[in-house]
Order: C-alpha cells, then sequence, then structure tokens
C-alpha cells in the first residue's frame, strides 16, 4: 500500500467507535482486468450510503467482496472490530451482513410464510448456537411466527402467506426478498437495485421499507441503485465508483453535481445532460 493508503487504513480501524462496516484497501483482478481496485471504506450506523457509477464500473462486484460471493484478490472486510475477509457468505451474513441481491434468491417451491420462517428460524440457529430443529420447533415459537406474520404484513404480502413462491409476479418475489432480508435483521442491509423489475405501483412499497430502516438509528444500509431520483431520496451519502475505483464520497447534493461525477457518470456532454441525473 502507498503511505496515504495505510494512513486512511489506519484511520478505519482506529477509535473508541469503529464503522460498522470498512473496506481497506479491496479489490479483484479477473486475469488481466482489475475489476475494483483498492476501495477504502466506511460506513457507520444510521445513514444510507448509495454506491453508483456507470455500467462495468465495479459496483456490484464491490458489494459481491463485501458480502463474501468473491473472494478478494487484495485488501480486508471489517465488520466491526472483526476481520471478515476471510469467511464465506454464509458465515458473514450470520455475523450480521445482509444482501439482498438484484435477481431474486428465495425458495420457489416453498410458500411465501415458509420461505420467511426459514430464515428467521435459520438467524436464531446459528446466533445461539442451539442446534434447533427448524420444522420441529416450529409450533412452539410463538415469536418467531409473530415476527414473521408482522413483516410481511410490512411489505403488503399478509394474503399470500400460503402462496408458493413460484407463482409470484416478479415483483411480489422482490418484496419477499426485502421482507427475508429483514426477517435476519442484519447489522448492516445491502440492497442491490431493489426496484429492478418491478412497476410503477410496486416500487413505493419497497422505497417505503428502505425509508423505514433509514429510521432505525443503529443499522447500517447500502444501496447500489441507476435510478438518480431514488438516490436523491433515500441516500445521506453517495460513493461514486469508476473503472473500479472510488472516485467521490460526499452528501448526494455535492457528489452529483462535481465535476469527475458528471463526466464519469454521463461522459463528455455531461454539461448537456445534467437533468438525467
Amino acid at each position: 500500500m502507498s503511505p496515504n493508503r495505510s494512513e486512511h487504513a489506519a484511520s478505519l480501524n482506529a477509535g473508541a467507535n469503529p464503522a460498522i462496516l470498512r473496506t481497506v484497501d479491496l479489490g479483484v483482478s479477473f486475469g488481466g482486468h482489475r475489476a475494483v481496485h483498492a476501495v477504502s471504506s466506511s460506513f457507520n450506523g444510521g445513514a444510507l450510503t448509495a454506491i453508483v457509477g456507470p455500467n462495468g464500473a465495479g459496483k456490484t462486484t464491490y458489494f459481491n467482496l463485501i458480502s463474501g460471493q468473491i473472494a478478494a484478490s487484495h485488501g480486508e472486510v471489517w465488520l466491526g472490530a472483526e476481520n471478515v475477509t476471510a469467511l464465506s457468505a454464509a458465515q458473514r451474513a450470520k455475523r450480521g451482513l445482509g444482501r439482498a441481491f438484484q435477481l431474486t434468491n428465495l425458495f420457489p417451491r416453498l410458500t411465501v410464510f415458509e420461505n420467511i420462517r426459514l430464515v428467521a428460524q435459520s438467524m436464531q440457529a446459528g446466533r445461539h448456537c442451539h442446534g434447533l430443529n427448524f420444522w420441529s420447533i416450529w409450533s412452539d415459537a410463538s415469536d418467531l411466527i409473530e415476527r414473521a406474520t408482522d413483516i410481511l404484513k410490512s411489505v403488503s404480502m399478509a394474503n399470500q402467506l400460503g402462496e408458493p413462491v413460484a407463482t409470484l409476479s416478479h415483483g411480489d418475489q422482490r418484496k419477499l426478498e426485502v421482507a427475508m432480508l429483514i426477517a435476519m435483521d442484519p447489522k448492516v442491509y445491502m440492497f442491490d437495485e431493489p426496484t429492478a423489475g418491478m412497476s410503477a405501483d410496486e416500487v413505493p412499497v419497497v422505497l417505503n421499507l428502505i425509508r423505514d430502516l433509514k429510521d432505525l438509528s443503529h443499522k447500517t444500509i447500502l444501496l447500489v441503485e441507476h435510478k438518480m431520483d431514488v438516490v436523491r431520496d433515500l441516500a445521506d451519502r453517495i460513493i461514486v465508483l469508476h473503472n473500479g475505483e472510488l472516485v467521490a464520497d460526499g452528501k448526494p447534493a455535492d457528489v452529483i453535481e462535481s465535476k469527475i461525477v458528471q463526466e464519469a457518470y454521463l461522459g463528455a456532454n455531461a454539461g448537456s445532460r445534467r437533468g438525467a441525473m
């Protein structure tokens, strides 16, 4: 690492109240291509950070590195005071990294309610290490049943408890995936284009859920989103990736209007196309 990066990495790990999530010189290469290069950033509780950039900028790859879907070529991921770089995606999830995917990641043959209950039970078993038998204990877990039902109500799916997931519309599957993420009760919520493929009337439901999560001051939210109106509405902070590198980081109004973002996001004709952002 260069001296500047070393100093930055040290600052990310220092202090009585370390960030909930940090990446230090994080990167990955595929063959000779650097998809993400030496990205250092920290994320605190009570804030929603939008990760934006042009197509191919490395946004989803950066998400995959954080959540463990891709192994890093270099650098580190820290969750609180723990270095989780060597942990699998499942191990990171149990420690509090919750990820909703751009494409749905559900159990299609199970019902809506069964999807939620499996997530809630697995997280309880993983955190408390009681070796719970998921199916046999469910009838006694009234608190988990109530929580699962409340979560489905919050995503307007209370009337679809018994429906097989395979029969749901794409929009309803996206809402269910958000509900499953909420059931995990993670320290960090990671949303990769949560409104992708949704109809206009379905989008507000998911955005309101994310907005409600922002009110939980101890939670950290990361959002990859192409729709800049959504970013403006939800983000407390924007970081911009371009060609795999972090090129801007700050308050939404400042970042969106910065020259480097205009050029990276809109190209040479940025001046005449600002309204698109």
